[in-house]
């Protein structure tokens, strides 16, 4: 069923006359007849009464209405892509905690505000589970630490993070290694790379195993570590902006094992819908 001979049908169901359709879609009345035919064919049913003019039969009215919806999806969907701000469409994206809390507001907002007939979603999810969820289709694009290992995938550098080792208190110097051997690590929950950087650091100080609780929440890690729960690793950039709801400190890690780049992976270019690209164009562009 072609989208030309539902529109011709439908300008003659309006008009009347076969003639007049022909008219209005700047056409000769045989293709508009050709048309209304290949129709009544494809669906075994005369659309028309064809005595003394034209008149829906009971089958035509029925399609009268599903052409109207059929169309108009149609067109909806045609300017989504041509860029027509005003049409409707959906973006997911998903994160992980820390980027959510810190990074995304400030973005967000600015793009709610730009586009807001977006229809936007954002989850949470550790860094293996983003990279899943990226594949199977479950979002259109994530924030993930590290460029993922897959070619298929478009990365953007989008933040720079420091993470730092955070404890109660004041927290004014490093633990010993025997200090660390005997604490716990709050962490997010397995498959946070985080999580990854808290092994390389333990291992920096000769501690290859130690206790990990898996936290899901950034306010619940951060109340258990100034609760004297354990030690955790954080961004910089979340513990400054927490110090003052929770009594934290943090010492700085050796950069090799600290720095950690945030990319936003999408797939190819080709395939971004119009949302994706506006939301893209807001990001911030490291080298």
């Amino acid at each position: 069923m072609e989208l030309k001979s539902l529109r011709l049908f439908l300008e003659a169901a309006e008009s009347g006359s076969f003639v007049a359709a022909a008219e209005r879609a700047n056409t000769v009345q045989s293709n508009v007849t050709a048309h209304i035919k290949k129709l009544e064919s494809e669906l075994n049913t005369q659309l028309f009464e064809r005595k003394g003019g034209i008149r829906l039969t009971g089958a035509g009215t029925t399609l009268l209405d599903h052409a109207r919806k059929m169309l108009r999806s149609h067109d909806d969907v045609l300017g989504l892509f041509q860029q027509q701000h005003s049409a409707n469409s959906r973006l997911r994206i998903a994160s992980m905690e820390t980027t959510t809390a810190i990074r995304l507001p400030a973005i967000l907002a600015e793009f709610y505000q730009r586009y807001p007939q977006v229809d936007l979603t954002v989850e949470t999810s550790p860094s293996a589970q983003l990279v899943e969820r990226l594949i199977k289709g479950e979002a259109d694009g994530i924030f993930v630490a590290g460029e993922t290992r897959h070619s298929q995938f478009y990365h953007q550098k989008v933040f720079s993070e420091q993470l730092v080792l955070v404890g109660p208190g004041e927290f004014a110097h490093m633990p010993s290694a025997e200090t660390l051997l005997q604490s716990a690590f709050l962490s997010f929950r397995q498959g946070c790379s985080y999580r990854q950087r808290i092994e390389l650091f333990l291992a920096s100080q000769g501690i290859h195993s130690t206790r990990i609780f898996e936290f899901g929440s950034i306010d619940g890690m951060l109340g258990c570590v100034a609760g004297g729960m354990g030690y955790a690793l954080m961004p910089l950039s979340v513990v400054l902006s927490h110090q003052g709801r929770f009594n934290i400190g943090y010492q700085e890690i050796a950069d090799d094992i600290a720095l950690v780049d945030t990319y936003f992976s999408t797939g190819n270019p080709h395939s971004w819908s119009p949302a994706l690209k506006q939301f893209i164009e807001l990001l911030p562009q490291l080298n």
